[in-house]
């Protein structure tokens, strides 16, 4: 079953005097693009978290937070004036250049990490970092499956679109029969227009005609493209990581549709074929979004 590289995961570590909040997020990405921001109290761990996520989430640009809120009724904290003073500066300016005129710049510094901080900077003792590492752990657990669950979506798209183009395929068939006749009498009709008959060779205009109409045959586009369609499927039904391979498969699904759309010579072919395209790049979008 495939997974999707969009997910959310937050886990909280309850601890003494304050609570250690870990959250966990992920875009599409072509490789793994992990970035952290931990507490100073746990900076050194952060190799471990690192090591942990990059080990689990395999793809995606993630996210991971870690942070610290003090719990009710304790106020060791201090507030970071100089901090506050750059990001109001900062802020106000940015707001009176976008004449953002009900903003609170105010609100919006007190809101920022690392405004306010703990007098306890340090590490307590291990039992403290298992907590906190069992948070990371959670929170990956949860966004796993979030990315489960977005996969599952993923995959009811993916073999709605794939069907789709199947049945369009199967659909051409109809058109394909009555098109060499249709082509063969306008091709016999525009030569009667400007040469007569008795000069015309019979056999080397059978020749002719049968040559180029070999031109115009879709059958291996055809079978390659119903082969592709299958290849796609089985590999979303593989326990594989796919998303690179289904990208792979959708491009060579589209050198087999635009080949057929340049020989259809048809036009209720080519309205199938531009139907199969308007799938194939819905497909495509999705396969972006696949681990």
């Amino acid at each position: 079953m495939i997974q999707s590289m969009t997910g959310f995961g937050r886990a909280v570590a309850e601890l003494p005097e304050k609570n250690v909040v870990v959250e966990v997020k992920s875009l599409n990405s072509k490789q793994l693009d992990l970035n952290t921001r931990v507490a100073s109290i746990y900076r050194d761990k952060d190799l471990e978290i690192r090591n942990y996520i990059s080990s689990q989430l395999m793809r995606g640009k993630i996210d991971v937070l870690v942070y610290l809120e003090a719990k009710e009724g304790v106020t060791e904290r201090t507030l970071q004036e100089s901090l506050v003073k750059t990001y109001y500066e900062k802020i106000s300016n940015l707001a009176n250049e976008l004449h953002a005129e009900n903003f609170s710049p105010m609100d919006a510094v007190m809101r920022l990490p690392d405004v306010w901080s703990t007098d306890n900077q340090q590490l307590a003792d291990e039992s403290e970092w298992k907590s906190v590492m069992a948070a990371v752990v959670e929170a990956t657990k949860r966004i796993a499956t979030y990315r489960a669950n977005e996969g599952e979506a993923l995959d009811r798209d993916l073999r709605a679109n794939i069907q789709t183009i199947k049945d369009l395929l199967a659909s051409i068939e109809t058109y394909e029969k009555a098109r060499v006749p249709s082509i063969r009498e306008r091709i016999e009709q525009s030569l009667r227009e400007f040469i007569d008959s008795d000069k015309i060779d019979k056999n080397r205009l059978e020749q002719e005609m049968i040559f180029y109409l070999e031109k115009l045959d879709i059958n291996e586009e055809k079978v390659r493209l119903a082969q592709h369609c299958k290849y796609f499927l089985d590999t979303i039904d593989s326990d594989e990581f796919a998303g690179k391979k289904l990208n792979f498969i959708a491009q060579e699904m589209g050198r087999e549709i635009n080949t057929m759309g340049s020989k259809s010579n048809d036009a209720d072919m080519q309205r199938i074929v531009v139907q199969m395209k308007d799938n194939l790049e819905k497909i495509k979008e999705q396969v972006l979004n696949v681990l």
